[in-house]
């Protein structure tokens, strides 16, 4: 089952933590994050799952930053969130994805127990013109069930403060 907007308010502060929380950005089954200034992009031609690539940083300035078709833009959300007892999960918004915008291309599945920012894979169609501070993208939240739900505690992504490139590498080299 997936929470409704009055099931995700009144779980704020407990199961769910959303800092900063702004009510009017809740809607009748999820809650609307916003994009932060920084943006990553990948400087490597070709990228290579078992070893760092190469990155560069960049600030949306307040005129807005125009995204290039077929190339990766790792953003990130302005909200840190932090989730217990519940499979957070991110999509884009219908109107985002209208201007032909993916924001994340694979990683809208968050594990229980997550905290920190998210990481938002960012791909566009055509050239659009974005700007931080925007509603990017929308949380939602699933219920779930079994016994021995184990939380994320001490993943490579868990308590982040910034953009995430791919850690992959750290896998493939044990």
């Amino acid at each position: 089952m997936i929470l409704s907007g009055t099931e995700i308010k009144k779980n704020v502060g407990g199961n769910i933590i959303i800092d900063p929380f702004v009510e009017s950005r809740l809607n009748p089954n999820s809650y609307n994050l916003t994009l932060h200034e920084d943006l990553m992009v990948y400087t490597d031609e070709i990228l290579d799952m078992k070893k760092p690539n190469e990155i560069r940083r960049m600030k949306i300035p307040p005129e807005g930053f125009v995204l290039q078709p077929h190339r990766l833009y790792l953003a990130r959300t302005a909200e840190k969130t932090e989730t217990h007892h519940l499979v957070p999960m991110i999509e884009g918004r219908s109107s985002i994805g209208r201007l032909g915008l993916f924001v994340h291309v694979t990683a809208g599945f968050g594990d229980v127990g997550f905290r920190g920012f998210w990481t938002l894979e960012m791909f566009a169609i055509q050239p659009i013109r974005i700007y931080s501070g925007v509603e990017i993208c929308q949380i939602f939240y699933h219920e779930i069930s079994g016994e021995d739900i184990v939380e994320y505690q001490d993943g490579k992504y868990q308590n982040n403060n910034d953009i995430q490139p791919s850690f992959l590498f750290k896998e493939l080299s044990k």
